[in-house]
């Protein structure tokens, strides 16, 4: 693995003399703050050693912060608790290039989507044969992008795709694939993110065949070299019996295989979607107990079926990510509407769209002030013109909330920049990374000059 020296802005953000206690433990697994936050006298919070309301003056607002540390703290948690397995970040959660050398550095493989990612992932100089792509409707650029890198796996998804990706192959070379499998397993915190079930874009069921001829199609292909199963069951599943599941199906489905065509496959990657606590009480999937009992139930399925155990892959994305961002926005206007207060902030949906399409709930804080004016319940909302832009609904925030206060957004940092849009030209916003009370800039904020020089129209 190639090392890269730790760059580190010279500017530091100075905090308030004392801080007081951490914030107290969440009650349950996951935490919704970073490990890192502090609170301050001031009233203001610290992650990373940096205060949010000095970020979110020097940065502006909307603004995430990304803690470097609870990135790589993560990405470490998966390594130990698998340390025989490939750990896969999923890219599609947020990346950047410094989000991709932590990775890397942390010994993860990297799961992207596209060509764009893939060319990110390249002029990061990520090693392409730790890369897996994937995707229900790859492009003629997806495939040839992935093919001129090298990348390790590419996820086959359907049946015509075997010989589109075949005949880009050039002659002499053999691209490593998996076949992307649905095991009929429902799981997943909304009905949009449930992907391991039949009656959705991605992958062949396990029922009716599909598989089985994707197979033989691959293996009489012979510039693709079919290395394993793929899977993936859904987003923000807190427990571990939806996997078991899935491997008590799919190392059936091997051993068939294997009987069918002869051949013994290695690999075996059960995807992601492992979830994280939004709100204080949420459940969160621990990582160590997740290995512990999947490799378990692995090894016994394979003795039962008499096959040897294949290599695991997973594919954590929003874990690593999530915990580790905060999102900053500042008060524009407080307004009370028949028995509800609404709370306007200068975000939106347009750098988080997830509570207009999954209804999730956030935990939202005051920071940069103390206050002693008792908490009320309001609805933080958007600038957008849209009823359901709202950031997050009945939370209790001091009653004197007023415009120019900045609010901070804890569990931010996956799916809020990566499908961030510029919905009413409104420019996504700047990613800072913090590390042990310092602060530099990943991701500049889009300008409206940005916006403007794609319109080439008279």
């Amino acid at each position: 693995m190639r090392s890269f020296p730790r760059r580190r802005s010279s500017v530091s953000l100075p905090l308030a003399p004392a801080a007081l206690p951490p914030l107290p433990e969440e009650p349950s697994p996951g935490p919704v703050w970073p490990a890192s936050t502090r609170a301050l006298p001031s009233g203001d919070l610290a992650v990373g050693g940096v205060a949010l309301a000095e970020l979110a003056d020097r940065f502006g607002t909307p603004s995430y912060v990304v803690d470097e540390d609870e990135v790589r703290a993560r990405a470490r948690t998966w390594r130990t608790a698998l340390p025989d397995a490939d750990v896969a970040y999923a890219g599609k959660a947020f990346l950047s290039r410094t989000m991709i050398r932590w990775i890397e550095e942390e010994g993860l493989c990297l799961d992207v989507c596209s060509a764009g990612e893939l060319e990110l992932a390249a002029l990061a100089g990520f090693p392409a044969e730790r890369v897996v792509l994937h995707g229900n409707a790859k492009s003629p650029d997806d495939l040839r992008t992935a093919l001129r890198l090298g990348v390790g796996r590419i996820v086959v998804d359907s049946t015509g795709e075997i010989p589109r990706l075949a005949a880009l192959v050039p002659p002499g070379a053999r691209q490593r694939v998996l076949v992307r499998v649905v095991p009929g397993v429902e799981a997943g915190a909304h009905a949009a993110v449930r992907t391991g079930v039949e009656g959705q874009k991605f992958g062949l069921p396990i029922a009716g065949g599909e598989v089985e001829d994707a197979v033989a199609r691959i293996l009489g292909q012979p510039r693709l070299e079919l290395v394993g199963l793929h899977c993936h069951l859904g987003s923000q599943i807190a427990s571990v019996q939806p996997y078991v599941t899935a491997v008590r199906r799919l190392v059936p489905l091997l051993a068939r295989l294997r009987d069918l065509h002869g051949v013994t496959f290695p690999e075996l990657d059960l995807g992601g979607g492992f979830a994280i606590a939004y709100r204080d009480g949420d459940p969160a999937l621990d990582p160590h107990a997740y290995a512990a009992r999947i490799t378990g139930e692995l090894s016994l399925q394979c003795a039962h079926a008499g096959l040897p155990v294949p290599r695991l892959t997973v594919e954590p994305g929003r874990w690593i990510a999530g915990p580790a961002g905060v999102a900053l926005y500042r008060v524009l206007a407080v307004k009370s509407t028949g028995n509800r207060v609404f709370v306007a902030v200068d975000g939106g949906m347009s750098d988080n769209p997830r509570p207009a399409l999954y209804g999730v709930r956030y935990t939202v804080r005051l920071v940069g002030r103390a206050s002693a004016a008792p908490a009320r319940p309001v609805t933080v909302v958007g600038r957008h013109c849209e009823a359901g832009d709202i950031l997050a609904e009945d939370v209790a925030l001091p009653g004197d909330i007023r415009p120019g206060d900045v609010l901070a957004v804890p569990a931010s940092g996956a799916y809020h920049v990566s499908m961030a849009s510029a919905y009413n030209l409104v420019g996504r916003p700047p990613v800072a990374a913090v590390s042990d009370g310092r602060a530099r800039l990943l991701v500049r904020r889009e300008t409206l000059a940005d916006l403007r020089s794609r319109d080439v129209g008279e």
